[in-house]
C-alpha cells in the first residue's frame, strides 16, 4: 500500500475533519508507513479478504438474505456493541483511547435496541441470547478494557469504520431483499445520522489514530488486535451459516430461485461479488460492461445494489 494518498480537496478543508496529525502538501495527504491507519490498513488486509469471502457475507452482498439470520446477526452485533461501547465509556479519558471518543457519532447500541424492537416486539430483551461465538468476543472486548485499554483502538477501528463504510448501500440491499419499510425500521444500525460526510469523517478518525502516543511495540499489538477482531467476526458468521443450514429455504431474494446467481448460472465473472473484487482491482471498462449486463436481467436493481454494495466495502478499507 502506498504511503501516499490524495483526498478530495472539499473534505480535506471540512470543519468535520478537525485538523490532524497528518501533513498535507498541495492537497496530498502524506500517510507514513509506521502509522498506526497505515499498520492497520495493511495487516488487515488478509483477513479482510477472508471475512468478506465467508459464505454469510457473500450471500449478504448478493441480496440473497434470510431474515432470521438476519436477526441473529443483529443480536450478536447488539451484544457486541454493547461490551465495546461499555468499555470506551470506562476508557474515555485513557490517553491511548481518549482522542478517538466519539459517541454522539459512532455508538451503535442504541440503535441497534430499536432494530431488536421492532424485529422482535416490546419484550425483546427477554427473546433474545449471546451466542458462543459473540460471548468470546465479548469476553475478550471486556478483558482488554480492564487491562490493555490501547487494544480498543483495534475493535473500534475495525467494527465503527468498516459499518461506517458501507452502511448506507447495504442498508439498501438489505431494505430491498426483505422489503422492509422504505422509513428505515429494522435499519437504524446502518443509519450514522451525525455524520454529515462519511468521507471526512474517517480522515478525522485516521488522523487520530496517527496522532495517539503509541510505541512501536504497542502499535504492533493494536494491528494484532485487529487481525484477531476479524477473526471474532468470522467465528459469528460461521455460527450463523450452521444456523442457517437447519432453516427453511426462506431467502428474500429477488433472483430465480433455481440458483443462487439466478439466469447467471455457470458464469463467475457474472456474480457481482467478483464482479465488485475485479472493478476495485482496476477495470473500469469491466466495471461499465458488467453494470450494463446485470441491469438487464429481471433482477438487475438488487443485483446491482449488492454489486455495489461490495465494491463500497472493497474500496472503503482500501481508502481507510
Amino acid at each position: 500500500m502506498s504511503a501516499v494518498r490524495t483526498e478530495d480537496a472539499a473534505d480535506e478543508k471540512s470543519t468535520a475533519n478537525g485538523g490532524g496529525g497528518v501533513c498535507q502538501e498541495s492537497g496530498v495527504t502524506i500517510l507514513r508507513p509506521t502509522d498506526l491507519s497505515e499498520m492497520l490498513a495493511a495487516g488487515t488486509k488478509e483477513v479482510h479478504e477472508k471475512a468478506e469471502n465467508t459464505e454469510f457475507v457473500k450471500d449478504f452482498l448478493r441480496g440473497r438474505i434470510r431474515k432470521e439470520l438476519f436477526k441473529l446477526g443483529h443480536v450478536a452485533l447488539y451484544f457486541t456493541y454493547s461490551a465495546i461501547e461499555e468499555e470506551i465509556e470506562r476508557n474515555k479519558e485513557h490517553p491511548h483511547f481518549a482522542p478517538l471518543y466519539f459517541p454522539h457519532e459512532l455508538h451503535r447500541r442504541d440503535a441497534l435496541s430499536r432494530d431488536l424492537q421492532y424485529f422482535y416486539g416490546e419484550d425483546w430483551q427477554n427473546q433474545i441470547s449471546v451466542s458462543p461465538a459473540t460471548q468470546r468476543y465479548v469476553e475478550r472486548i471486556h478483558q482488554i478494557g480492564l487491562d490493555e485499554p490501547a487494544l480498543l483502538v483495534a475493535h473500534a477501528y475495525t467494527r465503527y469504520m468498516g459499518d461506517l463504510s458501507g452502511g448506507q448501500v447495504l442498508r439498501k440491499v438489505a431494505q430491498r431483499a426483505m422489503k422492509l419499510p422504505p422509513t428505515g425500521e429494522g435499519l437504524n444500525f446502518y443509519q450514522f445520522d451525525n455524520i454529515h460526510s462519511a468521507k471526512a469523517f474517517k480522515q478525522l478518525y485516521r488522523s487520530r489514530m496517527n496522532e495517539l502516543e503509541l510505541d512501536t511495540h504497542i502499535k504492533q499489538k493494536v494491528v494484532e488486535e485487529a487481525v484477531l477482531a476479524f477473526q471474532f467476526n468470522m467465528e459469528i458468521f460461521g455460527e450463523l451459516e450452521e444456523v442457517g443450514k437447519t432453516l427453511e429455504d426462506d431467502v428474500l431474494d429477488a433472483a430465480p430461485a433455481h440458483d443462487a446467481h439466478g439466469e447467471m448460472q455457470g458464469d463467475i465473472s457474472k456474480c457481482p461479488y467478483y464482479a465488485a473484487k475485479m472493478a476495485a482491482s482496476g477495470g473500469s471498462s469491466y466495471m461499465c460492461q458488467m453494470a450494463k449486463t446485470i441491469i438487464r436481467n429481471p433482477s438487475g436493481q438488487v443485483i446491482l445494489a449488492a454489486w455495489i454494495a461490495a465494491l463500497a466495502g472493497l474500496a472503503a478499507w482500501y481508502l481507510m
